[in-house]
């Protein structure tokens, strides 16, 4: 049964508790000579130590919109009809998801009293209807404005003393919490003298420890650290009050998928569903369509009172190039408005995202198809494999290709007992994949999936429509195909093996094959392709097989220059950054 009750008299005695008696302007430090340092409970330092004790309130803020209170567990509300029985602050996140399931709804949230609240200084009270409630929330200061102190701790147990007014020692006291430090204080009289038994720790929100030797020191560590971090103690639930650098890096932590778009009242989802974007550093952010297109433009962000702003400018996107309103920012998604006609819901996918749904991963290696960097079991890399083509199909049916040769098998996306994602592949005819391989990097159009513990990798790279819409790869197999080539020159690390491959000349064909010659006559087949990587570097798939000396060459090389007749390429081998060199000229 809901109560509505005036409750006049339990706001006041709460207001008076929450109330610090008035402080002195400067630090009052007793030196007692070779007796421990003693302060008055009611001075600047022992105001600076209840505040950093005072406890937040702000976690709930979804429930009682006050961030000096919170209401204590359990108990019931009912949001948008339904009932929820709170009784942690995990299930304070149910009540989000209800509210979230309809963005454009009214949100609706009842509580049913009574209920007892906690206030900074761990005084419980109970509270038996709404009015009341608002009335002693709106005596709450938001936005970091608060009196509990959130950006430094104190490392427990600390031991403290009292003295009487001839610096004699009266007693003593462990106290194990912020709680136990607030009753303590709160049972002293203005006039008392207390003292820390020093050295003592405190913990800055960044994990840094703090070792403080008197109360000098004590008091300037609190004063440097209470406005070092964002409190998050704006009267709202939505963690959208990130500052612009924690918005820029979470942008930027991984790739975003497009889940929801209205553009000016109408619903293209369609249209953008599941395009990527990739935030960069540099200003640039990079559109990848369903086939695989990258379509570049720029981002920044900006801060103004009402919260975070995310500015986007394509040529080819006009849709996207709009300031947009952060509106919510939640784990692995960010919700972005412009007017009430403008909306974009995108979700992040992450390597260490173990929640990470299998559909998205699923339909993600269905779209187009993926050529193997790098296969690594147990330490040995199989190079034979680089540059084949994975084809993942309905009903659970997978290829693998090198343009002439096709094996068939299966695949599944699933999850394994520690919960992260796994693609299991069973190749009857090419042991080197069949695996159950982990997801560990979900990159721009990369997948890699490794386990580090028996040295097993494996990564692939998104290939749609053979790079038919990316016109420098067009033009780089157009002049590479079809003609013969001599190396004129290979430099591995500093030594020069040109003279290995006098003799040799390779020919690029069609469907991806190289013929190895010696005086003419071919003697070995290799596997070749032309690629634009996830970092938007040219690359060329290099597969000499047991074709010797070629198989020395066997590799992924980026080109750093082509014409009619000669191509140069490079690559950053091994941990040790050398870089080789590799030169064809036509004959």
């Amino acid at each position: 049964m809901k109560k509505f009750l005036s409750f006049t008299v339990f706001v006041t005695l709460l207001v008076t508790a929450l109330s610090f008696n008035s402080c002195q302007d400067e630090f009052e430090v007793i030196d007692t000579g070779d007796e421990p340092q003693a302060i008055m409970a009611n001075s600047s330092t022992a105001i600076l130590v209840q505040k950093t004790a005072t406890r937040d309130g702000s976690f709930d803020n979804i429930v009682d919109g006050a961030s000096c209170i919170d209401v204590k567990f359990p108990y019931t509300v009912e949001a948008n009809g339904l009932e929820l029985t709170i009784n942690s602050r995990e299930d304070l996140q149910l009540i989000e998801e209800i509210f979230d399931e309809i963005d454009d709804d009214v949100d609706f949230l009842e509580i049913l009293f009574p209920i007892t609240i906690t206030s900074g200084d761990f005084t419980e009270i109970t509270i038996n209807g709404i009015d009341d409630l608002r009335e002693l929330a709106a005596q709450c200061k938001e936005g970091g404005e608060d009196d509990d102190i959130e950006c430094v701790d104190f490392v427990y147990p600390m031991t403290l003393y009292t003295f009487d007014i001839n610096l004699e020692q009266t007693g003593s006291v462990v106290v194990e919490s912020d709680k136990d430090l607030r009753i303590f204080f709160g049972g002293l009289d203005d006039k008392d003298l207390v003292s820390f038994d020093f050295p003592i720790t405190l913990e800055l929100y960044d994990g840094t420890k703090i070792e403080v030797n008197g109360n000098e020191e004590l008091a300037r560590v609190i004063e440097n650290a209470k406005d070092a971090c964002d409190e998050d103690d704006d009267d709202d639930y939505n963690d959208d009050d990130f500052d612009e650098e924690r918005l820029d890096a979470y942008l930027m932590e991984c790739p975003w998928f497009i889940k929801e778009f209205d553009r000016n009242d109408m619903d293209q989802t369609d249209q953008y569903f599941d395009y990527v974007l990739d935030f960069m550093e540099d200003g640039k952010v990079i559109a990848k369509t369903r086939t695989g297109a990258f379509l570049p433009g720029t981002w920044s962000t900006s801060m103004d009172d009402n919260g975070a702003l995310l500015s986007m400018e394509f040529e080819a996107l006009v849709d996207f190039n709009l300031e947009w309103r952060v509106y919510e920012i939640e784990e692995g998604k960010i919700k972005i408005y412009n007017g009430e006609s403008n909306r974009i819901i995108m979700k992040q996918i992450c390597a260490d995202d173990e929640t990470a749904d299998p559909n998205t991963l699923r339909d993600l290696l269905r779209e187009c198809e993926w050529v193997i960097k790098k296969v690594k079991n147990q330490g040995e890399e199989i190079d034979r494999l680089l540059g084949y083509e994975f084809k993942f199909m309905a009903e659970g049916v997978v290829t693998l290709s090198n343009g002439i040769n096709t094996s068939e098998g299966s695949w599944e996306i699933t999850l394994n007992a520690e919960g992260k994602l796994v693609m299991a592949i069973t190749m009857g005819d090419e042991p080197g994949v069949s695996f159950e391989w982990p997801l560990s990097d979900l990159r721009n159009d990369r997948l890699r999936f490794e386990v580090e513990e028996i040295d097993y990798e494996l990564v692939l790279q998104r290939v749609c429509d053979d790079n038919a819409n990316d016109g420098d790869v067009s033009e780089i197999r157009n002049i590479v195909m079809g003609g013969y080539g001599v190396v004129a020159s290979y430099v591995e690390a500093d030594m020069d093996s040109t003279v290995d491959y006098n003799g040799y000349s390779v020919q690029f064909m069609a469907e991806y094959q190289i013929s190895v010659l010696e005086g003419g006559e071919a003697f070995g087949m290799g596997l070749w392709r032309v690629l634009r990587n996830s970092d938007q570097e040219l690359k060329v798939y290099l597969n000499f097989g047991d074709s010797m000396p070629f198989d020395e060459l066997t590799d992924d090389w980026t080109f750093v220059s082509i014409t009619d007749t000669r191509i140069e390429l490079k690559d950053i081998s091994g941990g040790d950054g050398s870089i080789s060199t590799l030169v064809f000229e036509k004959q």
